[in-house]
């Protein structure tokens, strides 16, 4: 299956979600990086963004091998996840009345 219907496919999954009260956005900017990463990364993505649809960010920051930590120093405000060792989501919490936006700023290789 080539790599944008993949992507198709899965962004029409989180289009039919139920969701927590909790919605994922993701700018024009997140989705041109989502189309130079690898397919697996891009699947990781989608499977955070339906857990938190699902499951809410509270409970899936408890998944150990998410890592889901607050950011320091310039980038105060923002958390961020790990895909897989290389990868990570950069994002930030918002209110928006009845329910949590959880707005994804970028995904990145992450420099060690």
């Amino acid at each position: 299956m080539a790599k944008n219907s993949r992507k198709n496919k899965l962004l029409e999954e989180y289009s039919n979600l139920e969701y927590s009260g909790e919605r994922v956005i993701w700018s024009k900017r997140v989705e041109k990086q989502l189309d130079r990463l690898p397919v697996n990364i891009t699947e990781k993505f989608y499977d955070w963004i339906n857990a938190v649809a699902l499951m809410g960010i509270a409970q899936v920051r408890k998944r150990p091998g998410l890592h889901d930590e607050p950011l320091a120093g310039a980038r105060q405000g923002q958390r961020s996840v790990r895909l897989n060792r290389a990868y990570r989501i950069i994002y930030i919490e918002t209110e928006n009345g009845e329910f949590k936006v959880i707005q994804v700023i970028e995904v990145n290789k992450h420099e060690y």
